[in-house]
């Protein structure tokens, strides 16, 4: 069992006073039986009125409203989080194994349908054929397993380069550059299950790492996979690696623009936009 302290600060700056619409902030970690919130505060600068709701993927979403002009827009979360450990489900994987093809109960299978369709359609088919060239999946090969195995070759394949750009690169983009962001390589995972009928969802949270305890980290991404009878396993391919106790959730969805962190616009010439900066540091609590 952990406390820690997550503070998230991300600052846009422009050249003059703009005015600011509506801003949608996934910020606050996701609780359940391994992670709870004890307490968040939200600062924004200049100040706006905020309301809170949950999304149709259960995520807590704030919604920030503005009614005065500024060059200068500032959103800081500070959230305590209480971690808890739990025996892995993984373990009941030698009780109760998942064959491909994954077949999904009359009562999940409805919702699953939204877990299984691309989020590029016109990649679909290409990257289909792509995916049965490369690692050759066959009827009652082990799924856990394949998507192990898919997960540790983008890591080893897709060389790792932060972008700032918006928006996430197509799959096939990323495996003709055979680079991109966290978020390029959650994507790639994401629609690489979903070629193989495996339902799977775009993750946004923070890793504990030491770039995060110096405040030199920026927001994550990685994707889960729903298995029958054991729920959603979380692969991170930045890592190589199942997710862990050093990740914390702020969001989940089908689509990756889902749980953009903070996605928001403003009224004013594009040259008005200098640039933004993001800050996310992470600290244990005694």
């Amino acid at each position: 069992m952990s406390r820690i302290r997550i503070v998230h600060t991300t600052t846009y700056r422009y050249a003059k006073p703009v005015t600011f619409g509506i801003h949608r902030l996934v910020l606050r970690p996701r609780e359940g039986h391994d992670v709870q919130v004890e307490n968040l505060s939200l600062r924004i600068s200049p100040a706006g009125a905020v309301s809170w709701h949950r999304d149709i993927f259960g995520n807590s979403i704030a919604l920030a409203s503005f009614s005065e002009p500024s060059d200068f827009l500032e959103f800081s979360s500070d959230a305590t989080v209480f971690r808890r450990d739990h025996t892995s489900h993984r373990r009941l994987l030698d009780v109760l194994p998942v064959k491909i093809p994954v077949q999904y109960s009359s009562l999940e299978g409805p919702i699953a349908l939204g877990y299984l369709e691309s989020v590029y359609p016109d990649e679909a088919s290409r990257l289909h054929d792509w995916t049965t060239k490369t690692f050759s999946p066959k009827q009652g090969d082990d799924a856990v397993h394949l998507v192990h195995e898919i997960n540790c070759w983008i890591h080893h394949s897709i060389r790792y380069r932060r972008r700032t750009a918006r928006g996430v690169q197509t799959p096939l983009e990323t495996l003709q550059l055979q680079s991109g962001s966290c978020r390029d390589m959650a994507t790639l995972l994401l629609e690489i299950a979903r070629s193989l009928k495996l339902a799977s969802r775009f993750v946004s949270g923070y890793l504990d790492t030491v770039a995060s305890f110096e405040a030199r980290a920026s927001t994550h991404a990685w994707t889960e996979v729903y298995f029958p009878e054991h729920g959603w396993f979380g692969c991170d391919p930045t890592l190589g690696e199942g997710t862990s106790q050093k990740h914390i959730a702020s969001g989940v969805s089908s689509h990756p623009r889902g749980v953009m962190p903070i996605s928001g616009a403003y009224s004013g010439p594009l040259s008005s936009f200098l640039g933004m900066s993001v800050s996310v540091r992470i600290v244990p609590i005694t």
